[in-house]
């Protein structure tokens, strides 16, 4: 077991509440977490004060933050693109403040079937978050969301490629491609692996439709983690469940756990270390 990866989570899907995220993660065995939303707000939103908060429970439970898992990107293109600018310099200050170097964004709600149209202002606005990002020192995760610009392989590549930048990355999501009908392993990540630098655990179904955990979908997660480890991948494996539908009996609580066990049973079968 050469390969060392680091095991993360959206863990806001277990509560709002940073000390119980913070409870079933050590059960886990894990130490790092998403910063998404805590105390019923996204982590752009937290005052000054509720940072203060979060930064104390997780110094005192021994716990880092892997990325801010922001909302940016995740609006219309036709939208306007200032607020997104001051939420960009806000989420710097928040991946300063908590320690962290990346920030997750996505590239933005276009017209189904619109790429062409709006390639030149989704290009624009993500070189835009990119010089900010370069200017705090912190690293974009742009990640393959349904819906947006960069929803397929070649769309992520126009967007790294414009961006030609080590501080805009891709944050591949499997269970994301599987739902616009693409093979993660064998088709996306051959072409996108010069840019993966976070993975999300994420897998899906289709059919029925629906995310599932880690291995028990079309996300090919074997051969994904075989290449990751082949490409001496050592970077954050981020558990997002999503499994309300496939454990629609269990807690939050539940669904969190059965998606990290999922994933470290298939960590062990593949020979990969975790911390």
């Amino acid at each position: 077991m050469l390969n060392m990866m680091t095991l993360t989570c959206f863990a806001d899907e277990i509560s709002m509440d940073l000390s119980e995220q913070l409870e079933v993660m050590a059960g886990l065995g894990l130490r790092h977490i998403e910063l998404r939303n805590i105390w019923g707000k996204n982590v752009l939103a937290l005052t000054d004060e509720d940072k203060a908060r979060a930064k104390s429970i997780l110094d005192e439970k021994g716990f880092r933050i892997s990325s801010i898992g922001s909302p940016i990107g995740k609006y219309n293109i036709t939208d306007p693109f200032e607020p997104q600018i001051e939420a960009m310099h806000a989420a710097v200050s928040a991946a300063h403040y908590f320690g962290a170097i990346y920030i997750r964004i996505f590239s933005y709600f276009i017209p189904e079937g619109e790429h062409a149209a709006y390639r030149e202002e989704v290009i624009f606005r993500m070189k835009a978050l990119t010089r900010i990002a370069e200017q705090g020192n912190v690293v974009l995760i742009i990640e393959n969301e349904s819906g947006v610009y960069g929803d397929l392989p070649e769309h992520c590549l126009t967007i790294l490629q414009a961006c030609n930048s080590t501080h805009a990355m891709l944050a591949l999501d499997p269970g994301n491609f599987v739902n616009n009908d693409i093979r993660p392993a064998s088709e996306a990540y051959p072409k996108l692996s010069a840019y993966v630098d976070y993975i999300h655990i994420k897998d899906a179904s289709r059919n029925p439709r629906m995310f599932v955990p880690a291995g028990a979908g079309e996300g090919e997660f074997p051969a994904l983690l075989a290449a990751l480890k082949q490409d001496g991948f050592q970077g954050f494996l981020s558990v997002e469940p999503h499994l309300h539908a496939y454990l629609p009996e269990a807690t939050d609580s539940e669904r969190v756990i059965a998606a990290v066990y999922a994933l470290t049973a298939l960590l062990e079968e593949a020979g990969i270390a975790w911390q």
